[in-house]
């Protein structure tokens, strides 16, 4: 935790000289101040601050591009960000891929891919979908939980392939059919390869990973490490799987959810709607503390929207800021 006096001042400086930079560039483009450069021994802070036991801050993350604006690009992010779930889409473009890669890789923010979980709303050319079209028809269990599976495996391959930090399920059913025990059909294969599976060894896993993925994936470091996660209803049989409930406690709200260790739960603030206001439920998120221990952390949905200057947002991303410091404040 000692790491926090580094960072978090370091943090504030960084955002503040993008935001110069910008306001440059908008008057003459000849005149840039370059952005500060950060050595070795601040980005390793970050990485071990990211790796220790504390509450996290959390963000979903979307609109990202090639633009010039700091705010919907990953170098704009705050540094002492955990995990970005990709909102927006695996980036493709070279130059996203290469800002994505560096967040991940050198400040050590975890990327995970993100879905509204609906296997009915998915299209028939899907690999997964025929068979799924097949089981539904006849009324054949086994055809129908395979086809769930290929499902999952279908986001596993978007992790794995893509070198990502693991996958953060939507689970907004709204009367699709992977509700219930359907969704934990789904979950549970998730989690023979992602996750805190009780049931499973690294061993294990690894072996899992070497069948579909080959050794030079199964032998990379931490390959057996990568995150499951949830956001949406209250699924609580999801909680021995799961790092972490990303809770879409929208408004502010706080407090233990039911069949979830309070250190598991992430209360998010929408930030897209209300991103023009002082975000005082983001406020209260941040700062809740539960009876006894400690709480997962804090998040908020469109993050990137408080990069915007308002007259209580007082430079780009203030109020999520502030919100780390009244977290995990900074030694001094």
């Amino acid at each position: 935790m000692k790491a926090l006096k580094y960072i978090l001042p370091a943090m504030v400086l960084a955002t503040a000289g993008f935001t110069a930079c910008d306001d440059i560039e908008a008057i003459d483009p000849e005149v840039v101040t370059p952005a500060y450069t950060y050595g070795p021994q601040y980005y390793q802070d970050l990485r071990d601050y990211k790796a220790s036991d504390h509450e996290i801050a959390f963000g979903w993350f979307a609109e990202y591009g090639p633009q010039n604006s700091m705010a919907v690009r990953f170098m704009g992010l705050p540094d002492s960000l955990d995990i970005c779930s990709l909102w927006g889409g695996i980036p493709t473009k070279p130059d996203v891929v290469e800002e994505m890669r560096f967040v991940q890789k050198v400040k050590g923010t975890k990327m995970l891919v993100v879905a509204i979980t609906r296997i009915d709303a998915e299209t028939d050319d899907k690999p997964f979908k025929p068979l799924y079209n097949e089981g539904r028809a006849e009324g054949d269990q086994e055809k129908i939980n395979e086809a769930i599976r290929q499902y999952a495996e279908y986001f596993l391959d978007q992790i794995f392939l893509n070198d990502l930090d693991g996958f953060d399920a939507d689970y907004e059913p709204e009367g699709n059919y992977l509700s219930g025990e359907p969704f934990m059909v789904f979950y549970r294969h998730l989690a023979q390869y992602l996750g805190p599976n009780p049931d499973i060894t690294k061993e294990e896993r690894r072996e899992l990973i070497r069948e579909r993925y080959g050794d030079e994936m199964a032998n990379r470091e931490g390959i057996c490490d990568k995150l499951l996660c949830i956001d949406g209803h209250n699924l609580s049989s999801c909680e021995p799987y799961s790092n972490y409930f990303f809770c879409q406690s929208y408004g502010g709200g706080t407090g233990s959810q039911s069949g979830w260790p309070d250190r598991k739960i992430v209360h998010c603030e929408n930030v897209g709607d209300n991103w023009k206001g002082n975000l005082q439920g983001l406020y209260n998120q941040a700062s809740w503390k539960p009876a006894s221990g400690r709480k997962g952390g804090f998040g908020a949905f469109f993050i990137h929207r408080n990069y915007n200057v308002t007259e209580t947002n007082i430079e780009p991303y203030y109020h999520f800021r502030r919100c780390i410091q009244i977290q995990n404040p900074a030694i001094h």
